[in-house]
């Protein structure tokens, strides 16, 4: 859903509409009509922006002394006909309300900022199974709906809305999965996972190069949500979460049904370990700052978010400015974060989360600075270049929801991820106005999103490695998350550990 509106908003010739001259000269051709009506530019070219000021003239006057005076477009724009109707036809989105398709860019990420202030805390409140659930309804509903907008206005406005639920249902899904895996298996999971996200980048190249009219488009790319209703039936709750509010009886029976559908045992200790533990209260927002581990856990992280975001938004967004055929490079792009999202595997494991969160930031940040340095007639070895940063920005994408959802203790984990997505969601909203700079001069953006990563590539180096550690549950005193919460909640993790992360397999549509 992030990159969809690229395919939409494809450039297309365009003029303005100068059909007034047809009232006073009926049977001009469309030759004459253009040399009439339409100021030529330095190249030869008719302009795309600007005609001449309609007359009140016969058609003898203006032959005779032609018209001088321009005027920007007040008439509309006339696109080729055969052109199938696109975001950028059926609502003008040229000359002067062409950098309204950068600000709907920005609305969708704002849309992701909200989702991240909303639903991080409610699934910390009311559960992660309810807050997945409601995402995926609003995200179908109001995705469908973008495909029978009658204005832009209301498609920006349910853009955001669909921005909302996606950051709902990613942030939830990360917690979910997160909490139901053992050690040894919690990043494979998760980056599998984040898998699903790049193969959608490559069926979005080859949809919109099969669909071209941006309403089917748009019905193909929501209506399969709808499918994802069956979760009511398949999703659980997690079982750590149910274990932190006090909730023991649901607990066990999710484990119970989790270990039934493995044909695994369930360790009868285990369930004696379930049992409220009086010394874990409920966190809050403020926990995240008043105590200092978590204090300098939440700024880096939030940074090194924000700088992710930052890089993989800046190139995502510019696959139409790299010279080479768009969905060609789409389908490169989303190829690309396979084999990142895969490698970050053996990376987390062999180098640990902060080595290799530092290296892929940095890595991802100097490609950008080094194609400011390529000539604009060289889009291949552009494209390249942007393809290596792009792996290396999924590959650190991945690194960072297997990293704070480590960092953070279970009691705040969602609202401390939140925060971290709404740091992301900021850089996203800011990455397609950055793209604007670009009119000044076409090296601005990329040196800005190249700049950025090095510097929180830099500042994650100052974390704490969190490998092989069992999940903090409580906030602690500052301890290392091996040390902190040891009660019923860790005791979760530990038999999902010792399954292989059994629990999480029996819902492996996740």
């Amino acid at each position: 859903m992030a990159f969809c509106q690229l395919f939409m908003v494809v450039e297309v010739p365009h003029r303005c509409d100068t059909s007034w001259i047809l009232a006073v000269g009926p049977n001009l051709t469309e030759e004459e009509q253009l040399n009439l009506t339409l100021p030529r530019g330095p190249n030869g070219h008719f302009e795309q922006c600007s005609m001449f000021s309609p007359v009140d003239w016969d058609l003898d006057s203006i032959l005779a002394y032609g018209l001088n005076h321009t005027e920007k477009c007040s008439s509309g724009w006339v696109y080729p006909s055969e052109q199938p109707p696109s975001l950028l036809t059926e609502f003008d989105l040229v000359c002067d309300r062409k950098d309204l398709n950068d600000i709907a860019q920005a609305i969708y990420m704002a849309g992701l900022l909200l989702g991240s202030m909303i639903f991080g805390p409610l699934s910390d409140r009311i559960g992660r199974r309810p807050v997945i659930l409601i995402s995926v309804f609003l995200q179908g509903l109001f995705g469908l709906g973008i495909a029978f907008v009658p204005h832009f206005y209301v498609y920006m406005a349910f853009r955001c809305v669909v921005g909302a639920s996606v950051s709902g249902i990613t942030m939830t899904l990360l917690a979910l999965a997160t909490e139901w895996i053992g050690v040894s298996s919690r990043p494979n999971a998760v980056l599998t996972s984040h898998c699903c996200f790049a193969i959608g980048q490559m069926i979005l190249a080859g949809l919109s190069y099969g669909i071209r009219n941006w309403r089917l488009l748009e019905i193909a790319g929501s209506a399969p949500m709808f499918a994802l209703f069956f979760y009511i039936w398949v999703l659980p709750e997690s079982a750590r979460w149910l274990v932190t509010k006090g909730r023991i009886e649901e607990a066990k029976k999710v484990l119970q049904k989790a270990a039934a559908t493995n044909k695994c045992s369930l360790p009868p200790e285990l369930l004696e370990q379930l049992k409220p533990e009086k010394e874990v209260r409920s966190g809050s927002f403020l926990d995240l700052f008043q105590k200092k581990h978590l204090l300098k856990v939440t700024l880096i992280m939030s940074c090194a978010w924000f700088v992710n975001s930052f890089v993989y938004y800046g190139l995502s967004l510019n696959v139409t400015n790299f010279g080479l055929d768009i969905y060609l490079t789409q389908l490169a792009f989303g190829a690309v974060e396979i084999p990142a999202r895969f490698a970050c595997i053996f990376t987390l494991q062999r180098f640990g989360r902060r080595k290799t969160q530092a290296v892929l930031l940095v890595l991802s940040g100097l490609v950008c600075l080094i194609i400011t340095g390529i000539p604009e007639d060289q889009p291949v070895a552009t494209t390249v270049l942007a393809t290596i940063g792009k792996f290396a920005a999924s590959a650190s994408f991945s690194t960072s929801y297997v990293y704070a959802a480590e960092l953070f203790p279970t009691v705040v984990r969602q609202t401390g991820v939140g925060l971290c997505s709404v740091s992301a969601r900021v850089a996203g909203i800011l990455a397609p106005l950055v793209r604007l700079l670009g009119q000044h001069h076409r090296a601005i953006p990329m040196a800005i999103f190249g700049s950025a990563p090095v510097l929180g590539g830099l500042l994650c180096i100052l974390l704490p490695e969190t490998c092989g550690t069992d999940l903090a549950d409580d906030t602690g005193d500052g301890h290392p998350p091996a040390q902190v919460g040891a009660g019923a909640a860790s005791a979760v993790g530990t038999w999902a550990a010792s399954t292989g992360g059994a629990p999480w397999m029996c819902w492996g549509f996740l």
